[in-house]
């Protein structure tokens, strides 16, 4: 598209990184709406959002405003005396009342293939249930969560191998050219939006602490999708000798066994024993683990200085009553 179209952007995390570049890039973005700075890290340092840090960094000519409430009436009233042409939202953290909305084009960035994983985590949730396809959605704002009108989707296959953290950057990558495909097609007055079918809504809710566990006794491919989809946060722990042990990265090898579920069936290559062990099952292949307090490193460079042997167990969790194993 041409023509510069004048904007406001609306956005707190990571994921609107690669949009908001090109934004400034393409278009007249006049303001910019992140959340207010937060306590991070042990220190409890206040923290710029990804986005504004961008702006400080890249952009320093642009107008960043941090609202504890965006709807507050003098937000509002400065946010709409932009003359934005349309408004982006990608990943913000506050939702957008109808007086801010009224009569504005506005669009939102959604990393799955909607209407499958509305919520705040689509991307662990994709590969947690092994979806054989990831992608993104550009969307219209509606009251209820991730439901409005779809104006474009992407479509990747998944990668087994692929972790949270690399899915997250793949779909983020992936935003500035649908984004700029739904801005040119409502320029041109060509957008075709389609209802979603909410018969095939599924929900995937905020991950927490609490789901930082795995199931040996699920297959080895379900114990595969749960570390990779909680890989960086918040990591999947299991315990080794009485120590936690996060697993990072693992392969599911073709590897039969009758052996107790968490069992290295191959200590030296870093092999578990899956599925219960009462049927011949396949094993799950550490590749990457962090001990508790040390850096990240190869299963090999683990068992050199630990020597595990044949025979002893790693030590999973079990899904909290209520829901679905690995």
């Amino acid at each position: 598209m041409d023509a510069r179209l004048p904007l406001v952007f609306f956005g707190s995390g990571a994921f609107g990184v690669p949009s908001l570049r090109h934004l400034m890039a393409k278009h007249d973005v006049r303001l910019v709406v992140t959340q207010p700075d937060r306590p991070a890290g042990r220190g409890g340092k206040l923290t710029p959002t990804p986005i504004a840090e961008l702006c400080q960094t890249e952009f320093p000519g642009v107008r960043v405003v941090k609202p504890e409430k965006v709807n507050e009436a003098s937000v509002r009233d400065d946010i709409r005396a932009q003359g934005a042409a349309a408004f982006v939202v990608i990943a913000f953290g506050q939702k957008l009342g109808k007086a801010l909305l009224d009569s504005v084009f506005s669009i939102n960035l959604h990393g799955s293939i909607l209407p499958r994983w509305r919520g705040a985590a689509p991307i662990n949730a994709a590969l947690l249930a092994g979806d054989p396809q990831v992608g993104n959605s550009v969307i219209t704002l509606a009251d209820k969560m991730d439901a409005g009108l779809v104006l474009a989707t992407s479509s990747h296959p998944t990668n087994p191998d692929w972790t949270t953290a690399e899915l997250h950057d793949i779909l983020s990558a992936d935003g500035p050219s649908l984004i700029e495909r739904v801005l040119g097609e409502h320029v041109a007055g060509t957008l075709k939006p389609q209802t979603q079918d909410e018969t095939l809504v599924t929900i995937a809710p905020k991950m927490s602490k609490a789901d930082g566990w795995v199931d040996f006794e699920a297959t080895a491919d379900e114990c595969r999708r749960r570390v990779h989809a909680l890989n960086p946060w918040p990591g999947v722990t299991v315990q080794f000798r009485g120590e936690p042990l996060k697993l990072l990265r693992t392969k599911v090898l073709d590897h039969k066994h009758q052996q107790e579920s968490g069992t290295l069936v191959d200590s030296t290559a870093g092999v578990v024993a899956c599925g219960g062990g009462s049927v011949p099952a396949g094993s799950l292949q550490l590749i990457e683990v962090q001990p508790a307090g040390k850096r990240a490193m190869a299963w090999k460079d683990f068992a050199m200085g630990r020597q595990p042997k044949n025979g002893e167990r790693l030590i999973g969790g079990k899904a909290p009553e209520g829901t679905v194993s690995c």
